[in-house]
This record gives structure tokens, C-alpha cells and sequence, in this order.
């Protein structure tokens, strides 16, 4: 894979499933992998891009509440200078996160559709090009992808996040996972009757 000096390889390959398969639960997966590896570093950068990722898989989804949080919190949390250093165009990035989450806000209809982020960089552009066609994934091409990576988050073992989060929760409030259990047992139980 052909790599540029400042932009880490899980980047590039963020930017190649982004553009290239459009499996945004991919995308969050590696930069969140990342940025779990390094602490502080770009951790707002890193952060924003993960939410944008997640974003669009909520709105392929149907689900606007979840796009809309997580696409404002991202034109939130991402900065002009920090996205430029990170081979995009800042202000364009940021004005089509607030027109889509300004959108949302309003109950606009924003249907969905693959975005493409404002790469200028023309390294990273051909860095990120490399790995697309590596996997086999024609870059920015629209098309129906298949049911595994629209809905990858319940294809995928997730028992080990969950379980570091139930002990996360555990560690910071002492008895709120067990709370959390029982109110999701009678949930199921009155749902099921």
C-alpha cells in the first residue's frame, strides 16, 4: 500500500471502505482502533471522522435520530486546521455536515446518499485510490451494497466492546450494569406477551 509520510495507514484505509465499499461500520472500526492505539494524538480529528462514518450508516439505515446526533457532533467536535492537516478541504467538509444535520434538525427529508469527502491532498487521494482497488472496490461508484454491510453491527462479535463497557460502567458506577439488565428483562418480558 502506498502511504504518505503523516497520514496513518488506517486512515488511508478508512478513506478506501469510505469511498470505495461503503461500509461505514468498517470505517469506524479501523479509525476507532486507531485512535484507542493513540491516545491524544488528532483525537478530535479521529474522533469527528469516526462520527461522520457512523453518521452515514445511521442515515442508510433509516436511522435519522442516530445520523443526526452523530453528524452534528462531528461538524461539532472537527477543526478547519485539523482537517486540512489531514489532507481535506475543512470548509467544505464542515459546510456539508451542517447542511446535512441542519436538515435533520429541521425533520427536512435527506435522503440518503454515499458522500465524498473533500480530499485534496493529492498523495493521500492516490494512497487511498491503491487500497480501494486492493479490496476490489470501485472508487466513489453508487449502487445498492450488499445486507452484510448495511447492517453489519449485527453480523459482527461484539462481545468484547460490550463487555469493556459493562466493566467501564461497572468501575465508574458500582451496580448500574445490573440496573440496566433488569430494566432490559422486563422490557423483552412485556414485549413478548
Amino acid at each position: 500500500m502506498q502511504t504518505t509520510s503523516f497520514h496513518p495507514d488506517a486512515y488511508i484505509r478508512y478513506l478506501a471502505q469510505f469511498h470505495g465499499t461503503r461500509d461505514y461500520f468498517e470505517c469506524h472500526e479501523l479509525l476507532e482502533d486507531y485512535w484507542k492505539e493513540h491516545p491524544g494524538a488528532d483525537s478530535g480529528l479521529w474522533h469527528g471522522l469516526i462520527q461522520i462514518a457512523v453518521g452515514q450508516y445511521h442515515l442508510r439505515r433509516g436511522n435519522r435520530g442516530g445520523a443526526r446526533k452523530m453528524l452534528r457532533s462531528a461538524w461539532e467536535r472537527l477543526r478547519r486546521e485539523d482537517l486540512g492537516r489531514a489532507g481535506l478541504d475543512g470548509p467544505a467538509l464542515l459546510a456539508l455536515l451542517d447542511d446535512a444535520a441542519g436538515r435533520l434538525e429541521a425533520g427536512e427529508p435527506l435522503p440518503y446518499r454515499s458522500w465524498t469527502l473533500p480530499i485534496e491532498d493529492p498523495d493521500l487521494l492516490a494512497a487511498a485510490r491503491e487500497e480501494s482497488a486492493r479490496l476490489g472496490a470501485a472508487w466513489c461508484v453508487e449502487g445498492e451494497p450488499a445486507e452484510e454491510i448495511v447492517h453489519r453491527h449485527r453480523l459482527r462479535d461484539r462481545s468484547g466492546v460490550v463487555l469493556a463497557r459493562r466493566e467501564s460502567l461497572e468501575r465508574k458506577r458500582p451496580g448500574e450494569a445490573e440496573r440496566i439488565d433488569a430494566r432490559r428483562t422486563a422490557k423483552t418480558e412485556r414485549t413478548d406477551r
